[in-house]
């Protein structure tokens, strides 16, 4: 008696049908400002010490690269490496309707099994387009669910979005994409308690699904068989981290390849969690129009219920950040940041930022109200009212995320993007134009990242 397809079974014979050739011109430029983004940040963060832990820690030789230094290492290595120093900084592209960050898991393993297994640029293209997108889907079978459980999806679901696309880059066929599927989810993990003190670990989430994406379709590229019922199944990834079997898997596969949600993809202008940004944005505007740290006695910010756990509580602790990476998942400090100093880039998390007096005393002014109405995650809005020690109250509102698709950042923004964090690397302008001309033809022919060494 023949069975029922998978949820596996039926998303690898839609990824086996993809043609590299019918990917529109919207994938491909989404899918160069993913490699130019990822590749600036991971310049900017090749000195910090969390990138230094791991070059020495992960120093095993091969043939791949790590972004900004000379060091050759493994496939695995690198796709670590380069994830974590990309994500590291919080600066990386978002999907909405996620959360989930693509470009980070996607970037890092994708080039990584270029080097290693020699693939070309249309391999590349298709493998990012395609482990992207299944990041982007696999977020909104059970909206919200992965992270009220205590994980990070960008981590739990990037191991499966690795292990499609670099799957889909060797040419694997639909059983062993359902065995890399399978081999995967039993790969993903992810907790995301770095929340109470400000650790490392969420900075090294990307990376680790990224290798063991890697991992996982080169063991099924060797036979390795793994479970037909990974997402679904009663002790399937959707059970084990959004505690439940009931989603909408119809979004996986039903009209994959026909329509693209990672061209929705959003670029961050501020180098903290996404969901502060629109906060940022009412702060500015308010600045702008003259209303300064030192007149405000309250800032009340509507927020969304989904957020409260990651960026507004405990409330004391979001206001007095234990360090400068708690202090980007910090609403009422990023508001103050914006107020006090009109910055909330790499320069506005700093030690010396978190423990500025003038940030901590306005941080503490800042609190939250439930809005029912709210829309996220389908969209991410901000809504501020501040009332002022003379009893005036002005208020500002931002509709929607800045980068993402109602009002993308331009090519030439993120651009100059790239070249302020290559500066951070010692790169000239010169050499950062030279870059950007070659991203422009990264997916036509041989991928050479030699460029991107120290």
């Amino acid at each position: 008696m023949k069975h029922s397809a998978t949820v596996a079974e039926t998303l690898a014979q839609r990824l086996v049908e993809i043609d590299v050739d019918e990917l529109g011109d919207g994938v491909r430029e989404r899918a160069e400002e993913m490699v130019l983004d990822i590749s600036g940040l991971c310049l900017a963060a090749h000195r910090e010490d969390y990138v230094q832990a791991l070059l020495a820690s992960w120093d095993d030789e091969g043939p791949c690269t790590v972004l900004g230094h000379e060091a050759r290492v493994s496939a695995a290595a690198a796709a670590m490496i380069n994830g974590t120093a990309a994500h590291g900084e919080d600066y990386d592209d978002t999907f909405e309707g996620g959360p989930v960050h693509s470009g980070v898991v996607m970037v890092p393993s994708i080039l990584a099994a270029c080097e290693r297994y020699a693939l070309d640029g249309r391999a590349a293209l298709l493998g990012l387009a395609v482990g992207a997108e299944l990041m982007c889907r696999l977020s909104m079978v059970v909206p919200k669910a992965v992270h009220k459980s205590g994980f990070h999806p960008t981590s739990v679901f990037g191991v499966m979005g690795a292990a499609a696309g670099i799957g889909v880059a060797l040419g694997l066929d639909r059983n062993q994409l359902v065995n890399a599927l399978g081999v995967a989810g039993s790969m993903a993990s992810g907790i995301i308690e770095y929340l109470s003190s400000g650790a490392w670990t969420k900075r090294m989430h990307p990376g680790w699904a990224a290798q063991a994406g890697l991992r996982a379709a080169v063991m099924a590229r060797h036979g390795f068989v793994g479970p037909p019922l990974v997402f679904e199944g009663e002790h399937g990834l959707f059970n084990g981290f959004a505690h439940t079997t009931r989603g909408d898997f119809s979004l996986l596969a039903g009209d994959l390849g026909k329509r693209w949600l990672m061209e929705t993809i959003a670029f961050k202008p501020y180098a903290c969690g996404t969901m502060t940004h629109p906060y940022i944005d009412c702060a500015m505007r308010l600045r702008n129009q003259g209303v300064t740290a030192e007149r405000i006695a309250d800032i009340e910010c509507e927020t969304a219920e989904g957020i409260l756990h990651r960026l507004w509580e405990p409330l004391p602790l979001k206001r007095s950040p234990p360090n400068a990476y708690a202090a980007k998942f910090s609403i009422p400090f990023c508001v103050a940041s914006a107020f006090v100093t009109g910055s909330a880039g790499l320069e506005a998390f700093t030690p010396e930022r978190v423990a500025d007096p003038r940030l901590l005393q306005l941080a503490a002014k800042v609190r939250y109200r439930i809005d029912p109405q709210n829309p996220y995650p389908n969209n991410y809005t901000g809504h501020m009212r501040v009332t002022t020690l003379d009893g005036k109250i002005f208020e500002a509102r931002q509709p929607h995320l800045r980068g993402g698709a109602h009002e993308r950042l331009t090519r030439a923004e993120l651009e100059r993007k790239f070249t302020q964090n290559a500066a951070l690397a010692g790169w000239s302008d010169e050499r950062s134009a030279r870059f950007q001309g070659f991203i422009r033809s990264l997916f036509d022919g041989p991928v050479d990242l030699s460029g991107l060494r120290s």
